[in-house]
């Protein structure tokens, strides 16, 4: 059965769908020797040969879901031009099949990050409609004031576009410095930078704590797991 190739790309564990999207975009999708660069195109994988970067692709019928506690220093991508050390080398040891990460975190930012084969649940994840919560905790610069708190509660204006409303949690209060829980659903680029950095407190350091009701725990740094169908339930509860 025909189908859109982004959703092919993400059923064999290439990306999720967005990701899926620009690769197509690239030119690096083909179907049949022929490189395809139209979101709309649709194929068969059943009857066409489908590959992206040169490589066939093959549906995964196994899905894997894996928790890392990624450590600052590495790049969230499956493969890095500039030699950076990536997030996929951190769990090689746990599987044979390949996986993505679902969403990003930044080079300078620490925690929870999923990696699987499964674009149609990274699409979940990620799409705003599904609302589904990333807690951080951050250390920013200063003591913070119940107002600015606030103030990044009910939404502020960010590259021309205002915030949904946040959760906050005061953690502890210094003269130079303030820890925090935050929790948004919204997956902006570095958005929780930005958004301390615009009421003048940047972040010192940050670190992703749980999706939803998948907390990190005590999952040392560097390390990964392997999660199991009741703890996927968490991310959607």
């Amino acid at each position: 059965m025909a189908e859109r190739l982004q959703k092919i790309l993400a059923r064999a564990g290439i990306a999720s769908r967005r990701a899926a999207e620009e690769l197509i975009r690239q030119g690096k999708v083909s179907v049949d020797g022929q490189v395809v660069t139209e979101l709309g195109t649709r194929a068969d994988p059943a009857c066409q040969t489908i590959c992206c970067e040169g490589k066939p692709l093959s549906l995964a019928d196994e899905k894997i879901y894996i928790l890392l506690n990624k450590p600052v220093g590495y790049v969230t991508t499956v493969r890095d031009p500039q030699g950076r050390p990536v997030v996929t080398a951190l769990v090689k040891h746990l599987t044979t099949l390949r996986v993505f990460p679902v969403g990003r975190l930044d080079l300078d930012t620490e925690g929870a990050l999923l990696l699987t084969n499964d674009g149609e649940l990274a699409q979940r994840i990620q799409h705003p409609s599904f609302e589904v919560r990333k807690s951080y905790e951050a250390v920013v610069a200063g003591p913070l004031s119940r107002e600015t708190i606030r103030q990044l509660e009910q939404g502020i204006e960010l590259e021309g576009r205002r915030t949904w409303p946040a959760r906050i949690r005061a953690l502890a209060r210094g003269k130079k410095e303030s820890r925090l829980e935050i929790t948004i659903h919204e997956g902006r680029k570095r958005q929780v930078r930005k958004m301390f950095a615009v009421v003048g407190h940047p972040v010192l350091r940050l670190k992703r704590i749980a999706y939803g009701g998948l907390v990190l725990g005590a999952l040392p740094t560097g390390q990964a797991r392997i999660l199991d169908p009741r703890e996927l339930a968490r991310i959607f509860g």
